[in-house]
């Protein structure tokens, strides 16, 4: 892969004991860490402006996630460990820089794998920034707020869920507009019409670079009985998102982590919402998969309630949460909006700052 980097960001190829990866850097080298964690379809590219707006005295991080953009493609996600892989891989990096804590922020997959962090490694937050977070109950197959799976083989979810046509057309480099399922046309979905992004075209060459295959995106999977008919494998990120592989979440409000933190979410949100595009069950209950077997079985997954439920328990446990809604945003406000998006961000970050000061 190969992005022109926005001036004031440095591009570093760095090794842990995990793994091999593009690294992003903006700011002095002795600045106060934010660690930043793309989602799906994306890479550190994504966060490249965020990092530049940084207050003075903070140094941005963003590395390519293992499946992703540059990252060592013989590197692969055991998803049987949820995010697992992820996470360890961000804890490794920050051992490699010499950083013991880092204020932390994702996106989407991303802020998936910081729920992830939050359970693995607490001890290494300032603060806590989700923007537009998978739920913390994993992507799709679960029926209510406390995360109940709709099958006991989490038929729905995983690998096999994955839209064909968009896997091909992305393993060809598809740069066109003429199909819904096109990347670019896929990717302006993520904004509000008729935002297109600035950099509409680094943007698309990094969703052009997922890795690819049974054992990355989409991954594999396993014929099952229960509508639609296929349960996850054991590769890959679509894999590792399924709640099947999510593991004890009451580790998000054991009371090891007590940061506040920040919920960021757009408005008109597609993909992490109640009502998700992506989500099975909300594309079999409009119709777009036949056999849909109806709500009482497989609902929409209520994504946002499940989030602000787990979080009502982090807050009763000690910790606390700010939820701010982006208007007229999608599911990259960082981009689509970023003055309101930074506002809330150097806020929050700088707010941890006084704190740890005192």
């Amino acid at each position: 892969m190969n992005i022109p980097t926005l001036e004031g960001v440095t591009a570093r190829t760095m090794t842990t004991d995990r793994i091999t990866t593009r690294v992003l850097f903006t700011g002095a080298d002795d600045g106060m860490p934010v660690l930043f964690v793309h989602g799906n379809f994306a890479s550190a590219t994504w966060w490249e402006e965020t990092m530049l707006a940084l207050p003075e005295g903070f140094r941005g991080i963003a590395p390519d996630l293992r499946g992703y953009g540059d990252a060592d493609p013989a590197k692969k996600i055991d998803a049987t460990r949820g995010m697992g892989d992820l996470s360890d891989d961000l804890a490794a990096l920050l051992d490699r820089l010499g950083i013991d804590r880092a204020h932390i922020v994702g996106c989407s997959l991303g802020g998936a794998v910081v729920w992830q962090m939050m359970r693995d490694h607490p001890a290494r937050f300032l603060s806590i920034t989700q923007a537009n977070p998978g739920s913390p109950y994993g992507f799709g197959g679960t029926k209510d707020a406390e995360g109940t799976p709709c099958y006991p083989d989490f038929a729905g979810t995983g690998g096999g869920t994955a839209n064909p046509e968009l896997i091909r057309r992305t393993e060809d480099g598809d740069r066109s507009t003429d199909s819904p399922l096109s990347p670019r046309v896929s990717m302006r979905g993520l904004f509000i019409e008729p935002f297109i992004p600035p950099r509409e075209e680094e943007l698309l060459t990094s969703v052009l670079s997922i890795h690819l295959g049974e054992q990355d995106f989409p991954g594999d999977f396993v014929p099952s009985a229960n509508w639609p008919f296929v349960a996850p494998g054991i590769w890959g990120p679509g894999n590792a998102t399924s709640p099947k592989y999510v593991g004890d979440i009451g580790e998000l409000w054991d009371g090891r982590i007590r940061l506040p933190v920040l919920w960021i979410r757009g408005s008109h949100d597609r993909v992490i919402s109640d009502t998700s595009t992506s989500d099975p069950g909300y594309l079999g209950k409009l119709g777009f998969v036949s056999g849909w077997p109806g709500d009482e079985v497989f609902p929409p997954q209520p994504m946002l309630k499940q989030t602000r439920a787990v979080l009502d328990k982090y807050a009763a446990a000690g910790g606390s949460y700010q939820e701010a809604i982006i208007e007229d945003a999608g599911h990259v406000p960082f981009i689509e909006k970023p003055d309101e998006f930074n506002r809330l961000f150097h806020a929050h970050i700088g707010a941890a700052q006084n704190r740890g000061a005192k």
